[in-house]
């Protein structure tokens, strides 16, 4: 019997299907993880049977195989515990498969069966609700993806436990609510600022009408104080730096500013070929980046 589960990949911030296939056959007893796993994917066979043991389930004294489809398509992140051990669970009659069907599942397993944050919940999200899925993910993850969808199904557990006791009608796990986690500090406001008023205004005018805002001025002046920069790139930034890229592509710094201050300091140290390959983000909104076997576009 081979159980399967529906999780994500992430190719920039689209969340792209993957199927997490588990099946248990007579053979030398362990667990293999097929299908371009990274580290961090290939380590989850040891999260994956601590945490399993830890909420009382041993692992079979046979062969255990998860293939990750499609096979030609990078795995990486540690978001694929979650669906492997639910696999793994569904093919052992822990749970029922079939309830998992109509879900896509993603987190990080601690050893002793806690279900830990991942980055990428709200794209698994809306990938999810696009499908017609509900999203199986952490609990600390449960707001962030609530945002996708008023009557969107979610399950946010805690535990390899809490889900199971969900499967089996002795624990119901309510829908979080949609909500942005905040930091416990004090901003800045443009009260403690004495003078300056002309600076203020700008800083007014642009945010309410979403402009770009350059500041300009001799050391000394307040431009930091006026907003502190959210990103904060050296000028010996180099171009991919700025715009993003690499062979795993990685968001810039212009995109890690969304919605945020990408502050230049020393503008005229920065090259000419930097300060030109932010023109055209900063005219589209979007930043692409063309790689040999696939697009990704970051905000």
């Amino acid at each position: 019997m081979v159980a399967r589960v529906r999780t994500v990949a992430f190719q920039g911030i689209e969340a792209v299907p993957v199927d997490v296939q588990v099946m248990i056959a007579p053979g030398k007893v362990g667990m293999q993880i097929v299908g371009l796993p990274d580290k961090a994917v290939a380590e989850s066979r040891e999260r994956v049977q601590a945490a399993l043991h830890a909420s009382g389930l041993s692992m079979p004294s046979k062969k255990v195989t998860v293939n990750l489809a499609p096979a030609d398509l990078p795995k990486e992140g540690s978001h694929y515990d979650l669906p492997i051990a639910l696999g793994l669970m569904a093919a052992l009659g822990a749970i029922p498969g079939d309830m998992l069907a109509s879900y896509v599942v993603l987190g990080e397993l601690s050893l002793d069966g806690t279900i830990a944050a991942v980055a990428g919940a709200l794209p698994a999200a809306i990938g999810a609700n696009a499908e017609g899925k509900g999203l199986i993910c952490p609990f600390a993850c449960g707001p962030e993806a609530a945002w996708a969808g008023k009557d969107f199904d979610i399950l946010a557990p805690r535990s390899l436990i809490a889900i199971a006791n969900h499967f089996r009608g002795t624990q119901v796990l309510s829908r979080p609510e949609a909500g942005i986690q905040v930091a416990a500090r004090d901003l800045p406001d443009l009260a403690d600022i004495k003078g300056q008023e002309s600076a203020k205004r700008a800083l007014e005018v642009a945010a309410a009408g979403g402009h770009n805002l350059l500041m300009v001025g001799p050391p000394g002046e307040g431009k930091l104080t006026d907003r502190r920069p959210f990103r904060a790139p050296h000028h010996s930034a180099s171009m991919a730096a700025m715009v993003g890229g690499g062979l795993r592509v990685r968001p810039g710094e212009v995109s890690l500013a969304h919605h945020g201050v990408l502050f230049l300091d020393e503008f005229p140290e920065f090259t000419p070929q930097t300060l030109d390959a932010l023109r055209q983000p900063l005219e589209t909104g979007d930043c692409v980046i063309a790689r040999a076997n696939h697009r990704v576009t970051y905000p």
